[in-house]
């Protein structure tokens, strides 16, 4: 890994900073690190803020079924976009006026999104808000590994490992509970008063480097482009190709094949261009590549267990927002139990050796899960949701330190970016994977049943006698209630076979967990304090 050439051009030389974070009270510190904490969750949790409302969403502006799915798709194509590209414009506007922009026009188009008119305008407004607050995801872990040293910077991990998790965990919650108390637009409105807060707090508080106008006019165009292109057409493909046949649809194959291009033309000015957007040096370090990886699997746990946890007391108990919403509320109270224990972890014991339990843990939370029934709710669901939720911290906030302690200046921005990028990624082949293999899984269930009864005729038959029996209570005619009876039947059936593909869902996403595990020992950890504060970027 780290003999891969990788022609980037030399980082630009960081400038003196305004105010030096070495001689900042840590009252200071903590209150920039909280406001732009703060903005984090905020981008964060709403990818997932509207999941339990969609179907008021799509009531209140009159969306088709294949519409309403772009709400979501829409903020993460943006975003997805932006994580990278955030590094060039913290290094050419300076951290303060990008994170201040990205707060007051998240704000702004929050507002936008509240008062759409048509699924059309708010899909519009959707990817402006993922875009623009997609800046402060990976900013905010640069900048507190530019704040702090020593045991206040293995603090980072933990609470932005906790943030990044708790976040799109408790967006279906909250999201719920909102739409119940208030309707759906306030899931929107709802950022209006914290995100102009967190805009006026930024433009204060934050004067930790100087801005470097002169990139601005070295914007390598073609790149963008490419990176834009790549990445929203890989959002695309994986959300639109579980429900399409994946390559089987035109439109899957040419988006597919157009992403492929846009990915070696987006590689080739990454190795060529005078100017490029996103630098990939940081994956000269072999241990910044492993625990990218890592990243690329947790996001796959996280996003997709908390996708798949909600569609299942959804569409097998059939549960309302709120319901779904109290259920899967345990799983952010046991990712804050776990953020004490890594925290502690992360300053005493070899990250490898966390990482290890973590994913182990994870792996076993997500085989509990793989003995679902149709009858499973809050108090069978709840140890399952304990172990899960608890061992993520126990993958996250060693994966931050591996990534992000072997870099200073500059080139720290851009590793922030791609291993933040790494956990969305992760996140979207984890939904697109999961939920083909529920539907594959579900048909070849649904087929084994159906020949269980086939071989067993006499019995089903008995059985669809006996509930055609007891519809007759309903309706005179008897061959109605028959079909009724297999109505029912079918129905039953199509619970089981979908109970059960969750299931083997589960399980698959247990052993993916288990093997990374043969990542670890490819590590090495950074040292525990490089003694001083890196410098600040432009």
């Amino acid at each position: 890994m780290a003999s891969i050439p990788i022609n980037t051009p030399a980082l630009p030389t960081p400038a003196s900073a305004p105010d030096d974070p070495a001689t900042m009270s840590s009252r200071l510190k903590f209150t920039i690190f909280g406001v732009m904490a703060f903005g984090q969750f905020m981008a964060l949790i709403d990818i997932q803020i509207v999941a339990a409302s969609l179907n008021e969403v799509q009531a209140g502006l009159s969306a088709a079924p294949d519409e309403i799915s772009w709400v979501q798709t829409a903020y993460l194509m943006a975003e997805l976009v932006m994580i990278p590209f955030s590094a060039f414009l913290t290094q050419a506007l300076s951290t303060r006026w990008v994170f201040a922009a990205s707060a007051g026009l998240f704000t702004l188009s929050s507002v936008m999104c509240g008062m759409a008119w048509n699924i059309e305008s708010m899909i519009a407004f959707r990817a402006v808000q993922g875009f623009v607050g997609g800046a402060m995801v990976p900013t905010v872990f640069s900048t507190g590994y530019v704040l702090f040293t020593g045991k206040q910077r293995a603090m980072i991990p933990a609470i932005l490992g906790m943030v990044s998790v708790l976040a799109p965990t408790l967006g279906p919650t909250v999201g719920g509970w909102i739409t119940d108390a208030w309707g759906w637009r306030w899931i929107f409105y709802i950022n209006v008063v914290p995100g102009a807060l967190v805009c006026l707090a930024s433009l204060s508080l934050i004067r930790i480097d100087r801005a470097d106008f002169s990139m601005l006019g070295r914007i390598d165009w073609v790149h963008l482009g490419a990176m834009a292109s790549f990445l929203a057409g890989l959002e695309y493909v994986l959300e639109e190709g579980p429900k399409n046949g994946w390559l089987d649809d035109s439109g899957i194959a040419v988006a597919a094949w157009l992403t492929a291009v846009a990915f070696v033309l987006f590689l080739e000015r990454s190795f060529r261009s005078s100017g490029p957007i996103v630098v990939l040096s940081p994956f000269r370090n072999a241990t910044f590549a492993f625990a990218c990886v890592f990243n690329l699997v947790i996001g796959f746990g996280i996003y997709a267990g908390t996708y798949l946890v909600p569609l299942f007391l959804g569409r097998v108990r059939g549960y309302n927002a709120s319901e779904i919403g109290t259920t899967v509320f345990i799983s952010g109270v046991a990712q804050l139990l776990g953020v004490p224990l890594a925290a502690a972890l992360s300053q005493r014991v070899d990250p490898r050796l966390v990482i290890t339990v973590g994913l182990t843990l994870f792996a076993a939370g997500l085989w509990l899960f793989s003995f679902m029934t149709p009858d499973w709710g809050f108090s069978a669901l709840l140890w399952p949701q304990v172990v899960r939720s608890f061992a993520i911290m126990l993958c996250i906030v060693p994966s931050v330190g591996l990534a992000l302690g072997h870099f200073s200046g500059p080139e720290l921005r851009y590793a922030s970016g791609l291993f933040n990028l790494m956990r969305n990624l992760g996140g979207a082949i984890g939904i697109a994977m999961v939920t083909t293999w529920l539907g594959d899984f579900s048909r070849l269930h649904y087929l084994r049943l159906g020949e269980a009864m086939g071989a067993s005729a006499r019995q089903a038959g008995m059985a669809i006698h006996l509930l055609a029996h007891r519809m007759g209570t309903y309706t005179p005619d008897p061959e109605r209630a028959r079909q009724i009876a297999e109505s029912v039947l079918a129905r039953i059936a199509g619970r089981e076979a979908l109970t059960l593909a969750f299931d083997d869902v589960f399980r698959v996403m247990a052993w993916a967990f288990l093997a990374a595990l043969v990542l670890v020992p490819f590590c090495r950890p950074a040292p525990v304090d490089q003694g001083t504060t890196p410098e600040p970027a432009h």
